[in-house]
């Protein structure tokens, strides 16, 4: 009777996990407190190490840097009563968090601890918060589109499984609402949401009316409200990744989506500011680009298991689509969805400008027949904004453009496909037919007019 070798490659990210990771207990003491740091002599742990400050419980903190032999942290949480000589302890040498599927419908802050009042989650297993890159050789190709259930974006920017990107958008332009809209009407297996620097008000809105309990039973969202520490902030954006990777790695479509970059970054400049870090474009220290590209590639698709698609939002501060963040996002993310005020102040919503946003792998996820409708779409949007105003004052004279008269006839039908509102009962069926159809009336009209001048 032969006995099978049990399979011991399901427990390969464990077994590379506490090769990193090794026992020890490291002591330190307190000899300073500048602004939000606190030094700490004797005390050899690398940076990212989590330490203990005090005696007892202590409080939580990490070590950010060094400086002339004293290490550097920075508290989780509101810096507490320190006394010179207070114990510093280290905790754990490398960032790791207890993640699993059980994670599903629940509200955790940044190191994982759930905030729900639902009570411990259960069956978790380690997993580092900042694992080594993911090789581009391991990465496949984006094939497949994953559905939103928002009109403008399946038909004028469809996203595929594995995409990265970005929603820009002002303030107060619908972006939260659009964001639970995705959330409730994704295809994906699951999502992972992470509030970063969100007002503490705003949370429970968004989960209870926003998400609602369609949207939060196949999510997990991770809170670190603007009110907490940066580091918390940081660490809340690296946990939805770590999240979104273990359910990845599971076979699982995941939806990752961060709220807001820009948050992120200001974060991470506190940070930097903080451990000496010299400031560069307009005050944003080098590591927040640094930090920016490393959390931003942490999405995709991989040969084996499942995807990761993200959707990162940026708020653009003063509409200014060249600030930094903005720009250095928009250079590596794999496309940009664009939230328009004009079309917000329109009550048009969800306010996607579609002319000015842009999916790099529209064409490889989508049909010949619906990469042709939504060029022809664009077409029809562009020659009707260029005659916009002379049609707003009465100035167009009808049959001077056969293409112009088209576009103006026909961009409302286009328009009313792509503004949805909440309670909006068209199926995606019926509208990607009409889509069809009126595209294909425009490029008819335009033919004719072509052959009759011809």
């Amino acid at each position: 009777m032969s006995v099978l070798a049990p399979d011991l490659s399901v427990l390969a990210p464990e077994v590379d996990l506490a090769r990193r990771l090794s026992p020890m207990r490291v002591r330190g003491v307190a000899s300073a407190v500048r602004g939000m740091t606190v030094l700490a002599e004797e005390l050899p742990a690398p940076v990212g190490s989590l330490v203990r400050v005090g005696e007892g419980d202590g409080a939580l903190g990490e070590i950010v840097g060094f400086s002339r032999g004293s290490a550097i942290i920075m508290m989780l949480g509101g810096t507490p009563p320190i006394r010179p000589g207070e114990r510093v302890e280290a905790l754990q040498s490398s960032p790791i968090a207890m993640v699993g599927a059980s994670m599903l419908g629940r509200v955790v802050d940044a190191l994982g601890r759930p905030i729900d009042g639902k009570g411990p989650l259960r069956e978790l297993s380690p997993r580092e918060v900042q694992p080594p890159p993911l090789s581009a050789m391991n990465r496949a190709r984006i094939t497949k589109q994953l559905k939103t259930g928002v009109r403008a974006i399946d038909l004028m920017t469809p996203l595929g499984r594995g995409q990265r990107i970005g929603l820009f958008a002002g303030p107060g332009v619908g972006k939260s609402t659009l964001l639970s809209q995705i959330a409730r009407g994704a295809s994906s297996d699951a999502n992972v949401i992470g509030l970063i620097g969100e007002r503490g008000r705003e949370v429970k809105d968004f989960i209870a009316d926003a998400l609602g309990e369609e949207g939060l039973a196949r999510s997990v969202v991770v809170v670190a409200t603007g009110d907490e520490s940066p580091l918390m902030r940081v660490r809340a954006s690296k946990l939805a990744c770590t999240i979104g990777e273990h359910l990845r790695d599971r076979g699982r479509d995941v939806l990752l989506m961060i709220d807001s970059v820009t948050r992120l970054a200001h974060a991470q400049r506190q940070i930097g500011l903080s451990v000496g870090e010299p400031p560069a474009t307009r005050g944003y220290t080098p590591s927040v680009f640094a930090q920016m590209a490393v959390l931003l590639e942490r999405a995709g698709l991989v040969e084996t298991g499942g995807s990761i698609t993200g959707l990162y939002t940026v708020l653009v501060e003063g509409d200014d689509m060249s600030e930094p963040v903005a720009d250095a996002a928009r250079g590596i993310l794999d496309g940009h969805i664009m939230l328009s005020r004009r079309l917000a102040q329109r009550a048009h919503y969800p306010a996607i400008d579609v002319l000015d946003s842009v999916s790099r792998v529209a064409d490889d996820v989508t049909t010949p027949e619906m990469q042709h409708a939504r060029r022809t779409a664009s077409r029809l949007l562009a020659v009707y904004r260029d005659v916009e105003d002379l049609v707003q004052i009465g100035a167009y004279a009808k049959g001077s453009s056969a293409e112009s008269d088209a576009a103006i006839e026909l961009q409302r039908a286009v328009n009313d496909i792509l503004r949805q509102g909440g309670g909006d009962k068209t199926t995606p069926e019926s509208a990607a037919k009409e889509f069809l159809r009126v595209t294909r009336e425009f490029s008819e009209r335009c033919g004719r007019a072509g052959g009759k001048k011809g």
